[in-house]
C-alpha cells in the first residue's frame, strides 16, 4: 500500500472546514447514488455513514466515488474535506480524494462504535463562497465611536 502523506485523524478529532483530511472508520451505511440540481449543474452523489471507535460521521461521496462504500468494509479516505451541515461535521469525497479498502482489525464492529455523530462548534460559520464584493467583509458601524 502506498503511503499516505496526511496522517490519518480519529473521527472525534474531525472540525469542519478542513481540507487534504484522511480518517480510517468502518462503513456502518451506505446509500445508492442519486442525481441532484448544484449551482454547477447535475451532480451524482451518495451518502454514507463511517465510524471508529471514537463515534460516527456523514460522509458525501461526489462523482465517481459515489455509490462505491458497502457497508461493514473498512475504509480509508485520503484527501478528503470537511464541512458542518446541520450542525455536524461531514467528510466530503470528490474526485481528487481517495479511498481504500484495508484490513484493520483495530476498527470496531458496527455495533461497538459509538452512536455519537461529531458536532460542529456552534460559533462555526463556512467560508462564503462567490462573494461578489471587494476585498474583505467590513464590520458594521459601532457603539460609542470605537473602532
Amino acid at each position: 500500500m502506498e503511503s499516505n502523506p496526511n496522517p490519518v485523524v480519529k473521527v472525534n478529532e474531525l472540525k469542519p472546514g478542513i481540507e487534504n483530511i484522511s480518517i480510517r472508520g468502518r462503513v456502518i451505511s451506505a446509500g445508492p447514488p442519486k442525481t441532484i440540481q448544484t449551482k454547477n449543474g447535475l451532480r451524482t452523489i451518495s451518502e454514507a455513514v463511517v465510524g471508529d471507535e471514537t463515534g460516527r460521521v456523514k460522509v458525501t461521496l461526489w462523482g465517481k466515488h459515489a455509490g462505491t462504500l458497502k457497508e461493514g468494509d473498512v475504509v480509508e479516505i485520503r484527501n478528503a474535506w470537511t464541512s458542518a451541515y446541520r450542525g455536524e461535521v461531514q467528510v466530503n469525497i470528490s474526485s481528487k480524494s481517495e479511498l481504500v479498502v484495508v484490513d484493520d482489525k483495530t476498527i470496531p464492529n458496527t455495533e461497538d462504535i459509538p452512536e455519537e455523530f461529531v458536532k460542529a462548534p456552534e460559533d462555526y460559520r463556512p467560508r462564503r463562497q462567490g462573494f461578489g464584493g471587494r476585498g474583505p467583509r467590513r464590520g458594521g458601524f459601532r457603539r460609542g465611536g470605537e473602532e
